[in-house]
């Protein structure tokens, strides 16, 4: 009975804490000092402030909307090699096989991405934020297109054996 219930919660573990990353954390209220007496910004202030950006600008959006396109992509690529008789190799078949457990997949991997990305955005590293959804893109694309051009792999009957 253990077993069973280890592995009914294995999924939504993995999914609870894909999502865990995305969350994000709300600034602490500036105190009651601070709120008072407004400082000017220095001149290094105003430069970092100027070439930062919001997170949820244009071209993120469009990463993101990229890294959801190959993501759709690599899950129905993999389905149809499945469908062809071909073995997964990162997942076991069952996984695969099992079309919601592997969509929650394929979104927790896009979840994963954007809640990489955000982090990156809240430390600074707004050029690294941008490449980890360009290398998504890249990867995962380069996946879909390999498991499309994967040949079939089915049992070949022999010639012996009898027709129906």
């Amino acid at each position: 009975m253990h077993r069973k219930i280890c592995k009914r919660w294995r999924l939504p573990a993995l999914i609870l804490l894909a999502s865990a990353s995305c969350v994000a954390q709300t600034p602490a209220a500036p105190s009651a000092q601070a709120r008072e007496i407004p400082e000017a910004p220095s001149s290094t202030q105003r430069k970092s402030a100027s070439s930062t950006h919001i997170f949820w600008d244009t071209k993120n959006r469009w990463l993101f909307t990229g890294v959801a396109a190959v993501r759709a992509g690599d899950g129905i690529s993999t389905r149809n090699f499945r469908a062809r008789g071909r073995d997964e190799i990162l997942l076991n078949n069952p996984t695969v096989d099992n079309a919601p457990a592997f969509a929650a997949i394929e979104a927790a991997g896009l979840g994963a991405s954007i809640g990489l990305s955000y982090w990156m955005h809240r430390t600074g590293h707004h050029k690294a934020e941008r490449w980890i959804s360009i290398l998504h893109i890249g990867v995962a694309g380069f996946g879909t297109a390999r498991n499309f051009s994967l040949k079939s792999h089915h049992p070949v009957a022999s010639p012996l054996a009898p027709h129906n």
